[in-house]
């Protein structure tokens, strides 16, 4: 909870112009309030067009933010759904800059595309997204449901409508424990799109049908495994790597020596979820280490509590990350000698 037990009580109250949003902003039987009154741990009343807030001063203040942030977003026509709750409560508990609201932290990184407006759920979203619009090359490093793979085709369409790079070319390598597709029906292309099929879904939710299929006709759009990469020099383009801890160090050198004259590559990828055989090594982990201290690359990492998918999600992913741990403990504990430091 913001603030701690050392915040003092307070009642804060907050006015909105138009009721009419009222009952949008608030959720079906007053849930968005429930969950905000939940996660910040404040309780809240409303009277017309007036919230009462009690609470935690920090918690209170908190939660009256969010409030005004979802409300900006009605005025603005966009929808308020529970992810946009949720976000903007994550963005409420992050460190701001003194005297940026959280519309102002989520609209510096807002992302528009043909279908609609997309919206940072997180400041380490609002952030990837800064540093996708300032820098060539950018990793994107952490697990499932942090938004890395999205948010960045959502900046890469932005980017194509603008006219400000020519094509937009996702990949990702086919790999299920190894690049073994052969037993899938079909001719090459039906047997890789399923590996694809995340990328396709990110592109549908952002353009129109019939555009996708134009621009993805018209080689506007590339949607390609990793292998098709080879031997080419991608100038004018948009290029992101998604699963980039499948590909092997000598792939994401390949990968990354395609980089052209004013063209972008994002490689997003989770380094504890690594498909490839048992015993070999990940490229994007290589990559890190290699590329660290290589000026202009830019690196956002994200954790656990960066997951914006539903809450359980994050969850899972923290019980699962710390059944890892101390599954590697056991390890270490199994292999030290007579019970002596295995480190």
């Amino acid at each position: 909870m913001p603030g701690g037990a050392a915040s003092t009580a307070e009642k804060v109250v907050t006015d909105f112009k138009d009721n009419s949003l009222l009952a949008e902003l608030f959720g079906k039987h007053d849930s968005n309030l429930a969950l905000i009154e939940k996660r910040l741990g404040v309780t809240m009343s409303s009277r017309g067009n007036r919230v009462s807030i009690d609470g935690p001063a920090v918690s209170a203040d908190a939660a009256r933010s969010v409030l005004q942030a979802l409300y900006s977003r009605l005025e603005r026509g966009q929808t308020v759904e529970t992810g946009d709750v949720e976000g903007a409560i994550r963005l409420a508990e992050a460190t701001r800059p003194a005297g940026s609201t959280i519309d102002d932290v989520a609209q510096q990184a807002v992302i528009r595309t043909r279908k609609r407006l997309i919206t940072p759920r997180s400041a380490k979203q609002s952030e990837y997204v800064q540093r996708i619009r300032e820098s060539e090359v950018v990793f994107g490093i952490g697990p499932a449901g942090t938004g890395k793979t999205y948010l960045s085709v959502a900046v890469a369409v932005e980017m194509l409508l603008q006219g400000r790079v020519d094509r937009l070319i996702l990949s990702r390598p086919a790999v299920e424990a190894g690049e073994r597709i052969g037993f899938l029906p079909g001719d090459l292309k039906d047997k890789i799109d399923p590996y694809l099929r995340p990328l396709y879904d990110a592109l549908h939710d952002m353009l129109p049908g019939d555009q996708v299929a134009k621009a993805l006709e018209s080689g506007d759009i590339e949607v390609a495994p990793l292998a098709f990469m080879r031997g080419r020099t991608l100038a004018n383009s948009f290029i992101i790597l998604d699963e980039a801890q499948n590909t092997t160090p000598m792939q994401m050198k390949m990968f990354l020596t395609r980089l052209g004259e004013n063209s972008r590559m994002v490689i997003a990828g989770d380094p504890s979820q690594i498909d490839l055989p048992l015993g070999s090594k990940s490229g994007l982990r290589d990559a890190l280490d290699i590329l660290a201290n290589v000026p202009d690359v830019g690196f956002v990492h994200f954790a656990e509590a960066d997951v914006v998918r539903h809450h359980l999600v994050t969850k899972i992913v923290r019980a699962y990350n710390e059944n890892d741990r101390q599954r590697q403990l056991a390890q270490v504990a199994r292999r030290a000698p007579n019970g002596e430091d295995g480190g």
